[in-house]
């Protein structure tokens, strides 16, 4: 017995479709991300309450953020879509946090 020979239909080509422009669409890819610099300016009290706004994490992780870059100078403390990386950089610069986004 053969074999039956693999039909290629038009709804599993726009499918196919779909989900390429999907991979390959930038705004749909966690690509970008947001690293926030140290500075000799913000409290820590102020820069945790700024993550926590711009990002929507936990305390402990905007603490964590924090001290990360307090001893290493930075931190990446989002990733995600274009649009939504630079809301959130703007946020940590309404109180002129220093901020860059990045591709991944």
């Amino acid at each position: 017995m053969r074999p039956r020979p693999y039909v290629w239909t038009a709804s599993q080509e726009k499918e196919a479709t779909e989900i390429q422009t999907a991979v390959t669409d930038p705004g749909q890819l966690d690509a970008y991300r947001v690293i926030l610099f140290n500075d000799d300016v913000h409290t820590f009290d102020e820069v945790i309450v700024q993550i926590i706004r711009a990002t929507g994490c936990s305390r402990s992780k905007a603490e964590q953020h924090t001290w990360e870059v307090h001893t290493r100078g930075r931190s990446m403390v989002y990733s995600g879509p274009l649009p939504r990386c630079l809301q959130v950089s703007s946020i940590l610069e309404e109180i002129d946090l220093r901020t860059e986004i990045q591709t991944a």
